[in-house]
């Protein structure tokens, strides 16, 4: 009795060509799926916009000039006023004096997104919202709190609006070259896996070499499916005898 454990071997020249015989309905599939991923983001999905505002800290003693140290610890604590600009206080704070009855503290921290940029004391604020003109409402009342309350828990001075948001007028999402690129990409793979899958799972006896390589026998002779061939050279040779 053969204990061979069964080892699938996978002909990378086959599987080329069953991704070329199946090329025209990859990049079909490719094409239809851009083609559904550029309507649904263009037309189905509703836009969302971005709006940021900048603030500008710099921790400093009273009546004392800037100095390399200070510039330092802004930096390093910049941080800390991403955290204090993200806290429950300041956005339930923000909720109340835009009456925005319909979001909780959680919707609202969502859409919101605090930059620090290394080695820099300036703290971008972006909130994202279905309403161009909403969201720059909401930053710049986000900006307005968080600097009443960092001034308060930081014992700092004042800080200082470095960019005022403004009404966004071009969507930031969804993209519509990514969602078109993206969805054709996935087209073209799902149906390139099924054809792969179908290849790997078809077992059956196609030539002499499949016979040799699944049942480990060699072939002694081959015979024909069809004589259509055969015979119709023997018609030939009987009507030209015939002729004769």
């Amino acid at each position: 009795m053969n204990n061979r454990d069964d080892v699938l071997e996978i002909n990378l020249g086959e599987l080329f060509a069953v991704l070329m015989g199946r090329a025209f309905l990859i990049i079909s599939a490719g094409v239809f799926f851009a083609l559904a991923g550029l309507f649904l983001s263009k037309f189905v999905i509703h836009p969302e916009y971005e709006s940021t505002t900048k603030i500008y800290i710099l921790n400093k003693e009273e009546n004392q000039t800037v100095t390399y140290s200070d510039v330092q610890i802004s930096t390093q604590l910049t941080q800390d006023y991403a955290e204090l600009i993200k806290s429950r206080r300041v956005l339930e704070e923000v909720i109340q004096r835009l009456h925005l009855t319909d979001m909780e503290y959680k919707d609202l921290y969502d859409v919101l997104k605090v930059d620090t940029p290394s080695d820099t004391r300036i703290v971008a604020i972006t909130v994202k919202d279905k309403d161009p003109l909403m969201a720059m409402k909401i930053a710049n009342c986000i900006r307005e709190v968080a600097s009443e309350h960092i001034t308060n828990v930081m014992d700092i001075d004042a800080i200082n609006i470095a960019e005022t948001a403004n009404v966004p007028t071009d969507k930031a999402s969804p993209s519509v070259a990514r969602w078109t690129v993206i969805a054709g990409f996935l087209g073209a793979v799902v149906v390139a896996f099924f054809a792969i899958l179908g290849y790997l799972l078809d077992d059956s006896i196609k030539s002499n070499d499949d016979v040799e390589r699944y049942l480990g026998m060699s072939t002694l002779a081959l015979i024909p499916l069809t004589t259509d061939e055969m015979e119709q050279k023997k018609k030939k040779k009987s009507k030209q005898k015939k002729a004769k």
